[in-house]
């Protein structure tokens, strides 16, 4: 399990500042149902997006779910000890594995926080991919925790994109970002087949993604 301490942290830390300042230039749009379950307060969840939209999880959790501890399930790597360690200066907690590295303790570990009254955060196709490749681990956790999934969308008018395995997203500052939001109850959840299928194709469609082409068929 790689970690970030010492004088490592600290050098990360005026970057971090940096792109917490970032994301605060934004402009969300959502429309009124969106932000009805954005805002959802009666009950964990587990928030679901695409890891190349991963750059916005700690301006929404800021926005949206603010006084809930968050917890996002992040790679056991070198790269995913730095992105941990940024997640904390953004005040999120990191749970750490993946499906090829300690995937069945960092999946009892999200049951756990979510029967703890928490949210989690999950990226479907991380940490590795292939992009838009959904992998059926949130849908394992919050089935076992009897949670509600929140399916988040996220179109932007202007950003980068990186030359990475995701097409990572870096929406430029003070851009416009739409945003989206979808409810999926746990009930939805109990068969695991249809449920996965139904979850992937909602993801991609509340994604609409022009600069890079889905795994699969979009809804």
């Amino acid at each position: 399990m790689h970690r970030i301490a010492g004088w490592r942290r600290a050098v990360l830390w005026p970057f971090g500042m940096l792109l917490q300042l970032w994301g605060r230039t934004l402009r969300f749009d959502t429309s009124p149902e969106d932000l009805r379950n954005y805002t959802r307060r009666e009950e964990p969840v587990a928030l679901v997006l695409w890891h190349n939209r991963l750059f916005l999880s700690a301006e929404i959790f800021r926005r949206f779910r603010a006084g809930r501890p968050a917890y996002a399930l992040i790679s056991a790597s070198q790269d995913g000890a730095w992105l941990a360690a940024f997640f904390s200066l953004a005040g999120m907690r990191a749970v750490r594995g993946s499906s090829s590295r300690g995937g069945r303790e960092a999946a009892n570990a999200l049951v756990e926080v979510l029967r703890a009254g928490h949210d989690i955060g999950v990226t479907p196709d991380g940490p590795r991919g292939p992009c838009y490749d959904f992998k059926a681990g949130a849908l394992i956790v919050a089935r076992r925790a009897q949670a509600p999934l929140l399916l988040i969308g996220a179109e932007f008018d202007s950003a980068w994109q990186l030359k990475s395995w995701d097409r990572f997203y870096l929406p430029k500052p003070f851009s416009r970002v739409r945003m989206r939001c979808e409810y999926v109850p746990a009930s939805a959840l109990e068969s695991r087949e249809s449920a996965a299928e139904h979850v992937a194709a909602r993801l991609r469609a509340l994604n609409p993604d022009r600069a890079a082409a889905p795994a699969g068929p979009a809804a």
